[in-house]
């Protein structure tokens, strides 16, 4: 026989649960979502049972109490037709959470919901049918064939949404997956006892204490939360994306990319993180709602469109364009946001969240665009995919060293500049100014400067080059290479794991490079030169360097850029330049080195003006060792022969 006063217990339990979470969810204001609507739904749900229950124990333990007759028999209607919506609500929330709900159209929505839809109609119509329940003289209920319909139903969305998860799993933070979880086992524990013993009454709090477990970890969202305006962050923006992209939901993304925020937060003196939203943040509300906006980087707003028409996306970016053109007023300053936007759709242009984060974080392009999209994007592609190959080249033996050999000015050889070439496997043969500047940034450049090296000492070990005649090979030097903590010690020892002349080597540095540190290069330059190292400053002529600070270096050869040669072939000031530049450099005591050489009439001109040594496709493009050793045994002969 029930225990009418424990089940009162139970319910009024189940009431005040509900009504705490309630409040509570009211009090964080965060009712926006669609997730939001369908969690306080279930809480109605749960209060209305829980109020069901409390009806249902006290007329048990009231028998005759006044009322009871109309009472009880409302409130079976009310109860019945609630709890029936409890599970297909569940599954709607558990769907709205992983943003499964949108790969559904409205045929499928009408076809998942039948068996809802059934259930009401039969608690509807219990008054003609008595299928779900009956009540007899003594106000003793009876349970029909239609409430074991009603639990297969709750069976087939509470299975459902097991499935929703399990599809789910790999793109919902720690915290949801816990108290989806706890949701399950609570309510699952629940709904067995109340079926093992119908006289306990458990199924009701069972669900209550499984919905506080959601409201805490799910419905509360401050992990996800960034800054005042209530937009979300990066995090937030990485799982729900990727959930976008795992469940093919169609979605356009904007991209605000502030390209003067270091700037601005100097000049406001705010906070770097929050300056940009801070500034936006009135702007952007009518625009997209607080939920579908990110704010990812310092420098990056993201907004997500859903079933947003191609025609209203256009307008929203035009017009975004038009205000970003314009100052915005902020503490009493007027400030221009330098502001690129990118636009793009997930699944038709973006198919994984790095996509985004490149986005957001990579340099762009430096094409002046203001508006990137469609195309304009290719380079996210193709970043991503030089990022890949970088990652798995040594492992897959996608690199090699290159030789383009160098020549004294009367056409003897003179050494090689060693330049590394990659073989991607999928991406094809890829040149140094595709992949090195983002090898550069994501930390692989140190590694393929190490490459580089120990190939050109297995060279030089080999003995071939000494053979042929070579003074020296020169290796390129990456200002992210001499800013390595022990650099030099860092070189020296690879070079004496080969025991060859270091005079060998002749390292060479950019103008640009230089230019950043002179203190530290020189005195780089002078420890490694110490050792025997030999040193050349590249591509002179491209920067903007004070040139009494490049000449304080202790350099062997500069070598001038092929842009001051070709000029002097196309003009008279060109002329000038290079006359005046080799000029000073002779008077500096300093070797030269001419690039970019392609015609016997360059050779004419920079013997008459009296350079050192020549490079250049009039002698050979880079190619690979093998091809250069033949090359230059073939050279050797030509030489030996003219000289019988």
């Amino acid at each position: 026989m029930a225990d009418y006063s424990f089940n009162f217990g139970l319910a009024i339990s189940a009431l005040l649960i509900c009504c705490v979470n309630l409040i509570y969810t009211i009090i964080q204001g965060r009712l926006d979502k669609a997730q939001n609507k369908a969690f306080i739904v279930i809480l109605f749900i749960l209060i209305s049972n829980s109020i069901s229950g409390i009806l249902s124990s006290y007329y048990g333990m009231h028998p005759g109490a006044e009322g009871a007759d109309f009472i009880l028999r409302a409130d079976k209607y009310v109860y019945f037709i609630s709890h029936s919506a409890l599970c297909p609500m569940f599954f709607n929330y558990i769907s709205s959470v992983s943003f499964v709900s949108t790969r559904f159209g409205s045929l499928k929505n009408l076809v998942l919901y039948i068996p809802f839809i059934v259930t009401e109609l039969l608690v509807l119509t219990n008054g003609f049918t008595d299928l779900v329940w009956t009540m007899d003289e003594n106000l003793v209920f009876h349970r029909g064939i239609g409430e074991a319909v009603i639990y297969l139903a709750a069976l087939f969305y509470y299975i459902a949404a097991l499935v929703v998860l399990v599809s789910s799993w790999n793109v919902m933070s720690s915290r949801r997956r816990l108290a989806i979880i706890f949701f399950f086992i609570f309510v699952g524990a629940g709904v067995a006892i109340q079926m093992i013993n119908k006289d306990i009454k458990m199924e009701v709090l069972s669900e209550a204490l499984g919905f506080t477990g959601v409201m805490m970890l799910v419905e509360n969202e401050d992990d996800r939360i960034f800054g005042s305006a209530g937009y979300y962050n990066r995090t937030a923006l990485t799982l729900d994306m990727n959930a976008c992209i795992t469940h093919n939901r169609n979605v356009d993304i904007i991209v605000l990319r502030v390209m003067n925020h270091e700037i601005i937060s100097r000049i406001t003196g705010g906070d770097e993180a929050n300056i940009l939203s801070d500034i936006l943040a009135d702007y952007l509300k009518p625009i997209a709602k607080r939920y579908n906006t990110y704010v990812p980087s310092n420098d990056a707003i993201v907004m997500a469109f859903y079933h947003t028409p191609e025609e209203r996306l256009n307008e929203i970016v035009k017009d975004i364009y038009k205000r970003m053109d314009k100052h915005w007023d902020y503490k009493n300053l007027s400030i221009y946001l330098d502001t690129v936007i990118l636009v793009a759709s997930i699944p038709d242009r973006i198919t994984n969240v790095s996509e985004i984060l490149y986005m957001i974080d990579k340099p762009l392009p430096s094409n002046n665009k203001k508006i990137m999209r469609g195309d304009d994007l290719d380079y996210i592609m193709k970043r991503q995919a030089i990022e890949e190959a970088l990652s798995r080249g040594f492992a897959e033996g996608s690199y090699e060293v290159y030789y383009q050999p160098t020549y004294h000015i009367d056409k003897r050889l003179h050494g090689a500049e060693a330049l590394i070439r990659m073989h991607d496997k999928e991406l094809g043969n890829l040149y140094p100014d595709e992949f090195i500047p983002v090898a550069e940034q994501n930390g692989i450049i140190d590694d393929i400067d190490d490459f580089v090296l120990e190939e050109v000492c297995k060279f030089i070990e080999s003995g071939v080059p000494q053979r042929h005649g070579i003074d020296n090979i020169n290796v390129n030097l990456s200002v992210l290479q001499c800013m390595r903590p022990k650099f030099v010690d860092h070189i020296i020892k690879i070079v004496d794991r080969y025991d060859i002349d270091k005079s060998f080597i002749n390292f060479e540095i950019t103008e640009s490079i230089a230019a950043t540190d002179y203190d530290l290069l020189s005195n780089i330059i002078m420890q490694l030169k110490k050792e025997g190292f030999l040193f050349s400053m590249d591509d002179y002529g491209t920067g903007y360097s004070n040139v009494s600070a490049i000449f304080s270096l202790n350099l062997d050869v500069i070598k001038i850029d092929k842009s001051l040669l070709w000029g002097a072939e196309k003009s008279e000031s060109g002329m000038i330049i290079l006359e005046n530049t080799i000029r000073m450099i002779k008077q500096m005591e300093k070797k030269i080195l001419v690039e970019g050489v392609e015609t016997s009439d360059q050779i004419k001109l920079l013997e008459k003006l009296g350079v050192n040594y020549l490079q250049g496709f009039f002698f050979s493009k880079p190619i690979p060792k093998n091809d250069f050793v033949a090359l230059i045994s073939r050279q050797k002969k030509v030489d030996i022969n003219n000289l019988r």
